[in-house]
């Protein structure tokens, strides 16, 4: 088991790693939609698109991708954004990984939250 760090996502907030490798599968930590100044900040479309850039920086620095993403579980603060997300979400995961997603409170304020399990 190996933990991944890579400064081009946000730093953990808490006693827990951005993500772990075992075996050839890496386990993301939940990425917020905070954009590159370290602020959660625009709609849903804006900080879902920050999600998975910082998701996709994480995966990188694990040796995966946003292609080999097998399973997404999803955050969302208020539901009712649930078609907008999926607007974007869409144009990002394209192979169509299985999915999880809740209304939940999200930390810092924000409106997204993704975590995923991908192969390496």
């Amino acid at each position: 088991m190996n933990k991944v760090f890579t400064e081009k996502a946000p730093a953990a907030v808490g006693p827990y790693s951005q993500a772990i490798v075992s075996g050839n599968l890496v386990f993301t930590s939940g990425q917020l939609g905070i954009d590159e100044n370290g602020d959660v900040s625009g709609d849903i479309a804006r900080q879902t698109e920050n999600a998975i850039k910082n998701l996709s920086e994480v995966l990188s620095a694990a040796g995966s991708s946003l292609q080999k993403v097998l399973k997404t579980t999803c955050f969302l603060a208020d539901i009712n954004d649930f078609s907008a997300f999926n607007e974007v979400y869409g144009r990002f995961f394209t192979g169509k990984p299985a999915r999880t997603l809740v209304q939940a409170k999200i930390p810092k304020g924000s409106l997204v939250e993704i975590e995923a399990v991908a192969e390496i």
